[in-house]
């Protein structure tokens, strides 16, 4: 798994939601909210899982994940119901979304440091 990669894909949500924000886009909530949908949540529960379950920073990095996720499905499920407002809030500096986003990636960096990735 290319870690930073997965870095660089869990930061471009942001761009993502914002996007659908203003073209008013629907988006699927359950996809966005599950952290196995993407490739870092199918290595983390798989492979990585097989690897590095001892690691401390994999069970955080896990729960890391998953928190984003929850937070980005939150953001979505305010834009499917047209609430673009308080999406693009939810998106803003010290929100729930701002913080798991930035949990999730030192989360991410710390699992790579110890796995020596």
């Amino acid at each position: 798994m290319d870690l930073e990669k997965a870095l660089t894909a869990h930061a471009e949500w942001k761009i993502k939601l914002r996007g659908a924000i203003q073209k008013k886009e629907r988006l699927d909530e359950a996809t966005i909210g599950s952290d196995r949908c993407c490739p870092l949540g199918q290595w983390l529960h798989g492979e990585a899982k097989q690897t590095y379950a001892r690691l401390p920073s994999h069970g955080a990095c896990m729960a890391r994940h998953a928190e984003f996720h929850r937070a980005a499905a939150a953001i979505a499920h305010s834009i499917n119901g047209g609430k673009y407002a308080e999406a693009e809030a939810m998106l803003g500096n010290g929100s729930v979304y701002s913080s798991a986003s930035n949990a999730v990636a030192m989360a991410i960096m710390a699992l790579r440091k110890e796995a020596k990735l």
